[in-house]
């Protein structure tokens, strides 16, 4: 099977109770055809740092029915050695989710870039508050004469 990019993405919550609040949004994700869920793993450390895994079929009744239509199938590509690397960093007394998916919003995108031999040279996730500082820097800048803008023009046709 041919997939689109993939990303690992891990949040983490104060205390040891996954509630499931997530779920909706993850639904509409899911939904709309912007991600497929690959794996998904909850990891609980403990008060004394002791760190579980805990799979899908491992969730309480409500939580594995919030949850299970949005997994289409569980790959299980997130191991073990994964799941105490993810919890190194995490405080005691927390709850992790950590999800791999597709983004299948890209995937048509890639596939036009392969056929015309295009190759990712960089691709980057540049965290919300870079971004936010780097809008508020620019507010701030006095504005840049227009001519100082124009540079040379590339014609291309894609």
């Amino acid at each position: 099977m041919e997939l689109g990019p993939v990303e690992l993405l891990v949040v983490s919550f104060p205390g040891t109770q996954f509630k499931g609040e997530i779920a909706p949004a993850l639904r509409n994700l899911v939904d709309s055809g912007v991600i497929r869920v690959i794996d998904l793993v909850f990891i609980q450390k403990s008060a004394d740092g002791a760190v579980t895994g805990i799979e899908m079929d491992s969730l309480d009744e409500a939580s594995y029915a919030a949850l299970d239509p949005l997994v289409s199938e569980v790959s299980g590509l997130i191991a073990e050695d994964d799941i105490r690397e993810l919890a190194e960093g995490a405080p005691p007394n927390t709850t992790l989710a950590a999800m791999l998916f597709e983004n299948l919003w890209a995937k048509q995108f890639v596939d036009a870039m392969l056929r015309a031999h295009g190759k990712v040279e960089r691709i980057e996730r540049i965290p919300r508050p870079v971004i936010e500082e780097a809008l508020r820097a620019k507010e701030a800048a006095p504005p840049v004469p227009p001519e100082a803008e124009a540079g040379p023009r590339m014609e291309a046709t894609f």
